[in-house]
């Protein structure tokens, strides 16, 4: 599946999950949620329960958190671009979703998706964008021009730094995705 949208989708993995039978206390407290137990990703990750809490609450640290800093859109918005870049069709699926519904500017996120990450965007969006496809080809590739432009679009050192985790969480999350199952239409 290569095409981008909003839709639920399903993963399907290519190593062996746990089933949902499996898991111990230790998964559930690495699961953080129990709803993620019926997730073939997350079962797949239980397997090893010490990296999957860390990545999870790094994930809900980055995204949840509401401590100043980036609001959740443009976190959302930095993991879709992310995701669009790396060609994960899944994840962008799902952040996009969460972009188009915290930033009310779902028709933004649609030419995201549509056109790609060169898609034209107002200068804010830009910014955010441009940030996390350079940390996406290589952390490297990010540099002083970009911490200007987001700054040069009203963003703070917290804002900023927000923008550098969500994108280099999802140069992670993508490759992990990616490397471990694919995406699949939901049964409806």
């Amino acid at each position: 599946m290569t095409g981008f949208t909003t839709d639920r989708l399903g993963w399907r993995p290519w190593l062996a999950p746990l089933t949902e039978e499996e898991l111990t206390d230790a998964h559930h407290e690495a699961l953080v949620d129990r709803a993620r137990a019926t997730s073939p990703y997350f079962l797949l990750l239980a397997r090893d329960p010490g990296i999957l809490h860390a990545r999870t609450k790094t994930d809900q640290d980055i995204f949840y958190n509401p401590d100043g800093g980036l609001p959740r859109a443009e976190r959302e918005l930095a993991a879709t671009a992310t995701s669009r870049h790396n060609g994960c069709v899944f994840c962008a699926s799902v952040h996009a979703r969460f972009a188009g519904h915290h930033s009310k500017r779902p028709g933004d996120v649609r030419r995201l998706l549509d056109e790609g990450v060169s898609a034209r965007q107002d200068d804010r969006w830009r910014a955010v964008i441009d940030a996390a496809v350079a940390l996406a080809d290589t952390p490297s590739r990010l540099g002083p021009e970009h911490i200007a432009a987001l700054r040069a679009a009203g963003l703070d050192d917290l804002a900023i730094s927000d923008a550098v985790h969500a994108g280099a969480f999802f140069g992670w999350a993508n490759r992990l995705m990616l490397s471990l199952g694919e995406p699949t239409l939901e049964d409806r």
